[in-house]
């Protein structure tokens, strides 16, 4: 199906994350992060009413030798959003890194509200926060690094649960339903309970010694995928939005090593039942690895960009293809979004630019040309009985 998008570029402004703050409102982080390129690293809120419109509210820059904004998440019942953004190096050095950090989006104006280190000291040179997620409720956060995810209160950012650390894999994404906490590392899926800390939520200055540990309840091994790839790594992951027992996940394979220059690093999207954890069904969506992923607040749609530039929508029950747009960016999509009403997806990218789709009402639905067929066929095989019994009367 053909859809309505516009290109918008963004002169020296590389995007790195995203949110909707609401239906029309979105928050850009980006820039040119620690290295003196001489691009600002700043936040911006723009109006955006449909796919042609993108206007400039307001902006919000960090201080000289931050990074970027790598990772965002808006909160579900207000429009505070909390971003991953590094300090200066100086204050990495001292073990100083204000990495985690609310922002309030008030009228058309950006505050900075709190902070707070998450990340590993040892590791905060090179790390940063990759992940941030709320739970359901927006009572918990997650914030994570490479190898070291945080659970945080919200909105006091104190942890309330052990951190958890990987001794083999890296941290790639992570998802919250009422009672758990799957944290998608590149070898496995990690499936945490959290439903007594959601009851409880202590908001605690106690030591991290005495703080909970969270239950590992289950890990879920990486999927039997077609084909002869040398391995997967999970890259995404996300809980349907009206559903909790159904689980999405993105698998990135490995390709065979072999003299073709160009073998196809495959991207498959996996289904899960959350309650056994099978895999329901699974459809390869890309012959590149995907970089960037969503589900629509109306549960219909799931949303990917791949490492080929291409940006597509497909249907979040039969992982049917949709929608597709080649050549969404020059560069790899960075940050991925459907606003709150599912009407609108933003892509963002480093190449300056963001791709805003405008999502057909009708799209999924079954066209009028399959229901004339179905009748027109019903109508031939009745045709064809009633002529043999016809023909069986004479």
């Amino acid at each position: 199906m053909r859809a309505q998008h516009t290109a918008h570029p963004l002169p020296a402004f590389p995007i790195y994350s995203s949110a909707f703050v609401a239906p029309n409102e979105l928050v850009l982080g980006g820039g040119g992060g620690q290295s003196k390129t001489g691009i600002k690293n700043a936040l911006r809120l723009y109006r955006v009413e449909n796919h042609k419109t993108l206007e400039l509210l307001s902006q919000l820059e960090l201080d000289v030798g931050e990074d970027a904004p790598m990772s965002m998440a808006v909160h579900p019942t207000s429009k505070a959003i909390v971003c991953g953004i590094n300090s200066s190096l100086k204050k990495l050095k001292e073990q100083n890194n204000q990495n985690c950090r609310i922002y309030d989006v008030e009228d058309t104006k950006m505050s900075l509200i709190r902070t707070q280190h998450t990340l590993v000291a040892d590791e905060t040179i090179d790390d940063y926060q990759k992940v941030t997620v709320f739970s359901r409720g927006g009572r918990i956060l997650v914030a994570a690094g490479t190898r070291d995810l945080s659970v945080l209160s919200y909105p006091s950012l104190s942890p309330v649960a052990q951190a958890i650390h990987l001794d083999k894999g890296e941290i790639f994404d992570a998802a919250f339903s009422s009672k758990t906490l799957v944290v998608a590392t590149t070898v496995n899926l990690l499936v945490y309970d959290i439903e007594a800390l959601e009851s409880s939520q202590k908001d605690s200055g106690a030591s991290k010694n005495s703080l909970p540990e969270l239950k590992l309840v289950r890990t879920i091994e990486r999927p039997k995928l077609p084909g002869n790839d040398a391995g997967s790594s999970f890259r995404a992951v996300r809980f349907n939005s009206e559903d909790e027992s159904i689980f999405y996940s993105v698998v990135n394979t490995v390709p065979p090593k072999t003299r073709t220059k160009n073998s196809p690093r495959r991207a498959f999207i996996c289904k899960w039942n959350a309650d056994t954890w099978e895999l329901t069904k699974l459809r390869k969506v890309s012959d590149r690895g995907l970089t960037t992923f969503d589900v629509s607040p109306n549960a219909k749609f799931l949303a990917f960009g791949s490492s080929d530039y291409t940006v597509g929508i497909i249907d979040a029950h039969t992982l049917a293809p949709l929608l597709t747009i080649l050549k969404a960016h020059e560069f790899p999509s960075t940050t991925l979004r459907f606003n709150p009403t599912s009407s609108l997806l933003v892509s963002g990218s480093a190449d300056n630019s963001v791709r805003i789709v405008t999502i057909p009402a009708n799209l999924g639905a079954t066209s009028w040309t399959f229901w004339i067929f179905m009748i027109v066929t019903l109508l031939v095989i009745l045709f064809a009985i009633l002529v043999q019994q016809m023909r069986q009367g004479f």
